[in-house]
């Protein structure tokens, strides 16, 4: 069964029920997010990036768990939205570890590229950076991961349950959160099969490939 919705005052004829954020992504309309996978069943919501509003519904919602309903109207972009999501943006960046000149993700960083959508500056003036200092587990025969630049999107904890060995998963709570592996054991003794899903998924260069001279 297919519905009409409205996004930034145009009209769509989609598929009832689909996922809100990837019908407007599938058609060129621009909503940020770190943390959503097409494939994902439940997405995790965790970034708050894809904020939008919806006429009739009292508070912005994440675009990422809303599905499409005949007569949805939604908008973007507003002035409250992009507020939203500068506090979002900035509390990413707060346990970021920010080194884009030296970074293997340098101008392919899905932070670069919210920052450019919306005009953001690569800069934390909201929340007090947190200075995690984690050891860079350079382990591995293959991947270095780097917990200081995690954001916790959580794709490669989804990607290594789905199609590698289980071995990336979350740990701790609070501030204290991280993806690790199990008692926080060097990636090289875990049962990693190197399939290198994380590494290809990771969209900041937490996990990245080791550079063979």
């Amino acid at each position: 069964m297919y519905c009409t919705i409205t996004i930034d005052n145009r009209e769509w004829r989609v598929k009832e029920g689909s996922n809100l954020l990837w019908i407007a992504l599938d058609n060129g309309i621009y909503i940020p997010n770190i943390c959503s996978l097409k494939e994902m069943s439940i997405s995790p919501a965790s970034c708050r990036l894809c904020l939008v509003e919806i006429d009739g519904v009292p508070a912005p919602v994440t675009a990422c768990t809303e599905k499409t309903i005949d007569g949805m109207k939604v908008t973007t972009n507003s002035s409250k939205i992009k507020r939203l999501r500068q506090f979002s943006f900035d509390l990413l960046l707060s346990r970021h570890h920010l080194d884009c000149g030296h970074c293997i993700k340098n101008r392919r960083c899905t932070l670069q590229e919210i920052a450019r959508h919306q005009h953001f500056k690569m800069q934390n003036k909201t929340y007090r950076k947190l200075n995690l200092n984690y050891p860079i587990d350079d382990s591995h025969p293959l991947i270095i991961f780097d917990r200081n630049k995690c954001v916790l999107c959580g794709k490669c904890v989804y990607i290594c349950h789905e199609k590698g060995t289980g071995v990336l998963d979350f740990a701790y709570r609070g501030i204290d959160t991280r993806v690790s592996t199990f008692a926080d054991m060097p990636l090289a003794e875990t049962e990693c099969n190197s399939c290198l899903n994380c590494v290809n998924i990771c969209p900041v260069g937490s996990l990245y490939l080791k550079i063979k001279n």
